[in-house]
């Protein structure tokens, strides 16, 4: 059994150390506690409690208070007490106004950088962020002639359809719903439900992009370093306009330390969330930024900008310059000129009737004092051959990622989902004969059916006996291999002869050569 009076003095030293309690607001808060645990007075006695300070995550005490939920009735099941137990954090962390203030004060004294820290190391240590449970993700990292992509297999975030995804595109003024959506700003502090994830223990800090409120908080799956969401004040659908890259210019101009990036506007090559504006961001150097230039080119009304084609799969631009103004003017003339383009002679359809054109825009704040704005050309268009998308991840490869290919997989940091760990696992066992398979009667009961072809390729190219770490390696390439294959796939203008001169082509239209 818990003891839930030592339990509220545990907590009380914890958020002294870790989450800012003031000593005046500690007996408030105590007794705020003891109440919310159903208890009348504190403990007469405390031990010594140090070792508390020496925590780096809540974990232990996050535990606690889930079994105490559940050993007193206030929480009837799991759920409940991970809700409970949330609300606890977020009742031992400091209110938004307070948070404001202080990232406000440490952004003007000691510059963006200490401001985020402070902000993250909240969002760590009042459990928004589950450290320890992304910790057991899975990554790597895979060479392939001059680019880099970084893979990760996530295990705490859900695998969705793009079929639910699109449907996100009418749900922007869900009615009767409250919050709206994950991303709305009325999710700080709220207690969550079964259906709603807890957030009160959230925290969000404001700031002003292109003269509209938006705010900033920490992603909870984390997929890279101090990874934010950014996110529109108002329960308003993605765009991708030119007041987009004005944003993002906006936001490194308000962050340096952070690159930012926009999903595009529609299903298949967007985000997993459309029906409110977002970006995302983070102090992390993603595959994409290392890419070399392919091709220098230029544009006589911006010779302050420089111009290049990518050395990357899909079909990305990047400008780079000094002047953000002049930057963002280039950088809206290709979003809107890229949005009404058709170049049917390689498969470029786009109509007036349903825009299957979009970008994916990223911008940075170089070490030298530059503006960089990526930008890569996006396409949705559907055939009967690709009823998933002709420019998304081609049938033969979603056993391994089916999800839209959105900003971060884009830019060659794979998000894949936590189902392959433990089916890599089994089909190593397969190649190295630890398990039996049964090629002709397996059917869709079994979690290895979506890797069938997989398995049957894998098992032609290792006929011999192996060992598992030799078969493990196998279907690791395997991964590898088809992750290069989706971002091929995702290329509008493909990297042959054809593909480079369409390319030339569409940025011809606005007067880059």
């Amino acid at each position: 059994m818990v003891n839930g009076k030592l339990l509220v003095e545990k907590l009380i030293t914890y958020a002294k150390s870790f989450l800012f309690l003031n000593e005046n607001d500690e007996i408030y808060v105590r007794n705020t506690i003891l109440t919310l645990l159903h208890l009348t007075s504190p403990a007469e006695t405390v031990p010594n409690l140090s070792y508390i300070e020496e925590m780096t995550v809540p974990d232990v005490l996050f535990a606690e208070i889930k079994d105490y939920a559940i050993e007193t009735n206030i929480a009837e099941d799991d759920v409940q007490a991970e809700l409970f137990a949330s609300f606890i954090m977020g009742m031992l962390t400091q209110k938004p106004a307070e948070i404001n203030q202080t990232f406000t004060f440490l952004k003007e004294k000691m510059g963006s950088q200490s401001a985020c820290d402070y902000l993250y190391k909240i969002s760590v240590m009042n459990n928004y962020i589950q450290k320890t449970a992304i910790s057991k993700n899975v990554g790597w990292e895979y060479a392939d002639k001059d680019n880099v992509l970084q893979i990760t297999i996530n295990l705490s975030k859900p695998e969705k359809d793009n079929k639910d995804i699109a449907k996100l595109v009418n749900a922007s003024k869900t009615k009767g719903k409250y919050p709206q959506c994950a991303l709305c700003p009325e999710n700080e502090g709220y207690f969550g439900t079964y259906s709603h994830p807890p957030r009160s223990n959230l925290r969000t800090v404001s700031m002003t992009l292109g003269g509209e409120k938006w705010q900033l908080q920490y992603s909870p799956y984390a997929y890279f370093n101090e990874h934010c969401i950014v996110f529109n004040n108002k329960h308003v659908p993605m765009q991708m306009t030119r007041r987009t890259i004005s944003n993002l210019l906006d936001f490194v101009e308000f962050f340096p330390n952070y690159f930012v990036g926009s999903n595009s506007d529609l299903p298949i090559v967007g985000g997993s969330i459309l029906n409110h504006e977002h970006y995302q961001g983070g102090k992390h150097e993603m595959p994409m930024h290392k890419a070399k230039p392919l091709a220098m080119l230029s544009n006589p009304d911006f010779p302050d900008v420089e111009i290049c084609i990518l050395n990357w799969y899909n079909s990305a631009i990047r400008l780079t310059g000094y002047n953000r103004n002049t930057l963002c003017e280039l950088g809206g003339n290709i979003v809107e000129a890229w949005k009404e383009y058709s170049d049917e002679q390689i498969g470029i359809i786009n109509s007036a009737d349903e825009r299957h054109n979009t970008c994916t825009p990223i911008v940075r704040y170089l070490p030298d004092g530059k503006f960089c704005l990526e930008i890569i050309l996006r396409n949705n268009v559907t055939t009967d051959e690709f009823p998933g998308g002709v420019f998304h991840a081609h049938p033969e490869y979603h056993n391994i990622k089916k999800e839209g290919i959105g900003l971060i997989e884009a830019m060659g940091l794979y998000i894949l989902p936590g189902r392959l760990k433990a089916q890599t696992e089994e089909i190593a066992k397969i190649l190295c004969r630890e398990r039996a398979f049964d090629l002709e009667s397996v059917d869709e009961s079994d979690p290895l059916f979506v890797h069938k072809d997989m398995i049957i390729k894998l098992l032609e190219e290792n006929k011999g006996e192996i060992d598992y770490t030799k078969a493990k390696d196998s279907v690791v390439d395997y991964i590898n291999k088809t992750c290069v294959a989706i971002l091929k796939n995702t290329a509008v203008f493909k990297k042959d002869e054809i593909g480079n001169i369409a390319f030339r082509r569409f940025l011809s239209t606005i007067g880059i050569k």
